[in-house]
């Protein structure tokens, strides 16, 4: 795992996810590689029937010279046409959108897990969060509880 978008998970419920295909330079790969990169701000674009990954930061290589790429460049993903027509159809509903949740690598290839989400409403980020704090008390208690078995 390169990079990861946690806030994505926070601010959209995902619906659907894709892996993606990344067409990069060679010192964006070399970047890559020493874990440098950031999906924060990062969205995916769908634009005349191919995809592309937008605002996602991969900093320049510090040993490139003038072949040195773009940190914010737009990067084109390698997705099938069923599954690109698919995201398109769905993403221009209201209130979908297309987001990058990782960047890593497989088999040696850069690979970028996307997704289709829905934009979460402020009370159901806070109930998420709530779950979330509900579910670790409950493991945290059933953890004390089998220790102290283990005790007696």
């Amino acid at each position: 795992m390169v990079a990861q978008n946690k806030k994505a998970r926070h601010d959209y419920a995902i619906i659907d996810t894709y892996e993606a295909g990344l067409v990069l330079t060679g010192t964006e790969v070399k970047s890559l590689r020493e874990g440098r990169s950031s999906l924060t701000d990062g969205f995916v674009q769908i634009d005349r029937g191919e995809a592309w990954l937008h605002n996602a930061h991969i900093p320049e290589y510090h040993q490139g010279s003038w072949t040195n790429h773009s940190a914010r460049r737009k990067r084109k993903l390698l997705l099938h046409r069923e599954e690109i027509d698919k995201l398109e159809s769905k993403a221009q509903e209201t209130g979908h959108t297309i987001v990058p949740l990782a960047v890593y690598f497989k088999d040696g290839r850069a690979k970028a897990e996307i997704a289709l989400a829905r934009g979460k409403k402020e009370y159901d980020k806070r109930q998420t969060l709530r779950e979330k704090q509900d579910r670790r008390e409950s493991d945290r208690a059933i953890a004390a509880a089998k220790r102290r078995q283990r005790g007696a």
